[in-house]
């Protein structure tokens, strides 16, 4: 599984003040202590960026580029801004992301096939966000076909499906998943992305890592090919990487219909236990989940 380092964010207070100062030292940093953490990738975010994306995105990916040798994800609205930082990428990069609305597969499609990249399928359609996992398939497919007219082959679009709070609407949650079961079989040679931060927004901030760490099982039992994540956190690089075959077995098992016995689970699989128990809807969502 590929991991996406979601850090390098101008969401971020520190990250944010470096990049209106064009501040190299914090980016400079951040970008080591993210490639020693054992990612494959780092997406640089700017937003919208729309008074000085055109320069921001290349200074941003020239000042990773320099202390990192990893492959880079270049997030953005801003298309003007998405092509300068393209220009200045040393190696293919990720755009993240090509949206079904008209304005961006006019702009991005012909630019994933310019600079040799991947892109990232964002199954947002003219409408908007797809209520359940049949719009999900049907935006996917169409997804497929448009990069398809424009050259672009399936293995380079990886889907991502829109995952959203679980504080919010469990019923999307759900729908997030149910539709990941089925792109295997409706785009077979498509690959597939989901943002693990985008589950957990809303839980408080210390919590949050057991929704990513859960919700990546449950998006792993059926062959997810990256995850846009905080790859600082450790336990989650250890499920990635395939060195907690238990916690996995576990949440794998609760997926197939079997319900453990609680009395007979350790503390750390009563975590995977419990957490679960709310992403599938068994549970109701409250800050004290971990502790019911």
């Amino acid at each position: 599984m590929i991991l996406v380092s979601e850090n390098i964010n101008v969401i971020s207070k520190t990250m944010g003040k470096a990049f209106k100062e064009r501040n190299v030292e914090p980016v400079a940093d951040l970008a080591r202590r993210l490639t020693d953490s054992g990612t494959d990738m780092l997406d640089i975010n700017i937003g919208p960026a729309r008074k000085d994306g055109t320069e921001l995105m290349p200074w941003l990916v020239n000042t990773v580029q320099g202390v990192s040798p990893l492959h880079l994800s270049l997030d953005t609205t801003n298309a003007d801004a998405m092509q300068a930082g393209l220009e200045v990428a040393r190696k293919p990069a990720l755009i993240n992301s090509v949206s079904l609305q008209p304005e961006r597969l006019e702009r991005l499609l012909p630019m994933v096939n310019r600079y040799e990249a991947n892109m990232i399928g964002l199954l947002w359609g003219v409408e908007g966000m797809p209520r359940d996992a049949n719009e999900r398939c049907m935006l996917a497919v169409d997804m497929v076909y448009k990069a398809g007219e424009a050259g672009i082959t399936p293995d380079r679009i990886w889907i991502d499906p829109i995952s959203t709070p679980v504080t919010v609407d469990i019923v999307q949650v759900q729908a997030c998943l149910e539709f990941m079961s089925m792109l295997g079989e409706i785009a077979p040679e498509a690959r597939s992305i989901v943002g693990l931060s985008n589950i957990s927004n809303g839980v408080p901030a210390h919590l949050r890592g057991y929704f990513n760490r859960t919700s990546l099982i449950t998006f792993m039992k059926y062959g997810l090919h990256a995850a846009i994540c905080d790859t600082f956190d450790e336990e989650l690089v250890k499920i990635a990487r395939g060195q907690m075959p238990e916690l996995v077995n576990l949440v794998h098992r609760m997926m197939d219909g079997e319900d453990p016995d609680p009395s007979k689970l350790n503390q750390k699989e009563m975590e995977y236990y419990k957490t679960y128990r709310v992403i599938s809807g068994k549970v109701l969502y409250s800050d004290s989940w971990l502790e019911i």
